[in-house]
């Protein structure tokens, strides 16, 4: 009897595990040996897939995966999406995909993969998970990652437990409140998302072209991207400027109204906008400076992120081989 325990232990400890982390825009899969190192890495776009379209695309990928011929066995599923995953039901929002206002997706992976079980997370919650695994976050248990991409969101740490709320949606900085007055623009994303996210670099560019008409400047086109806001700081545009010294304002707000609140060790900067913008970490330390807790924000470092996009593809990998104890 204990030799066949034994033996089984052994079996699943031996066994790969599937990380997943479904974007936006993009899914990103990884098969995960058990010592943690990816040994396949694929991305597929989402295109224009909306509802059950994108549910097909993910469990598609998967059977792939887990009917590769190197690979025939797959210990666990950790998947990070990005909204809201109810621990309760296991069904997702995520605002960015049409039909996934609560998609069952938990159920609809046990359906396809019974003998393989599945984790669901958020995807900030998971960019913390792989900062503590693999990133800067390494010993850290009160720490908080910030993803500024599309949205934005925190992956909180508290004593080394995820910080999910009565309902699972901790995390959901985007609406916090750092302006006033309310404006109906907020409803959507809320303030923070609205003027420091990247999409709401880009629609405050975009605001500032149409109230000066007299700008002729590198912005002045249809259709403005957050790297487009970027690349015209570089070059002293004036718009630019504006944008991305207000977005220091409000990321130093932001990180001030965390270190008051959760006191942690550190505050993790990653998502697409950290990148290209890991050189205002700075200049948001001082302004966040200016608004915290004294002696919290002295104890305090603020890191970009060392997995950059793969922090979510990480932590989802973490979580299924948690769930195997493999680690």
């Amino acid at each position: 009897m204990f030799l066949t325990t034994l033996l089984k232990i052994s079996a699943t400890l031996a066994m790969a595990v599937i990380g997943i982390d479904l974007g936006a825009t993009k899914l990103s899969l990884a098969l995960f040996s058990p010592e943690g190192e990816i040994m396949r890495k694929e991305t597929k776009l989402l295109g224009k897939k909306t509802g059950q379209e994108v549910g097909l695309l993910i469990t598609s990928a998967i059977e792939e995966i887990i009917s590769s011929k190197e690979e025939e066995k797959v210990g666990a599923i950790g998947l990070a999406v990005p909204g809201i995953s109810r621990i309760r039901t296991g069904t997702v929002w995520a605002p960015n995909i049409p039909g996934w206002e609560d998609y069952p997706l938990r159920s609809e992976l046990r359906r396809l993969f019974p003998s393989t079980p599945v984790i669901i997370e958020s995807d900030r919650a998971c960019c913390i998970l792989g900062e503590q695994w693999k990133g800067n976050a390494k010993g850290c248990k009160d720490v908080i990652y910030l993803a500024v991409g599309t949205g934005i969101g925190a992956g909180i740490l508290i004593s080394g437990d995820i910080l999910h709320g009565a309902n699972d949606i901790g995390g959901a900085i985007g609406w916090m409140a750092l302006d006033k007055p309310f404006h109906e623009k907020y409803i959507a994303c809320g303030c923070f998302e609205y003027h420091a996210s990247g999409n709401g670099m880009a629609k405050v560019a975009m605001e500032l072209v149409e109230s000066k008409p007299g700008y002729n400047g590198i912005l002045k086109k249809n259709s403005v991207t957050a790297q487009d806001v970027l690349n015209a700081y570089e070059s002293n545009d004036e718009i630019a400027t504006i944008v991305i010294r207000e977005c220091i304002e409000y990321w130093g707000m932001a990180v001030a109204n965390l270190v008051s609140l959760f006191n942690p060790e550190k505050i993790i900067f990653g998502g697409g906008v950290f990148g290209p913008a890991v050189k205002f970490i700075p200049s948001i330390f001082e302004e966040a400076r200016k608004w915290a807790q004294p002696i919290s924000i002295t104890q305090i470092t603020i890191e970009p992120s060392a997995l950059r996009e793969d922090s979510a593809l990480y932590g989802a990998g973490y979580m299924a081989l948690q769930k195997i104890g493999a680690i």
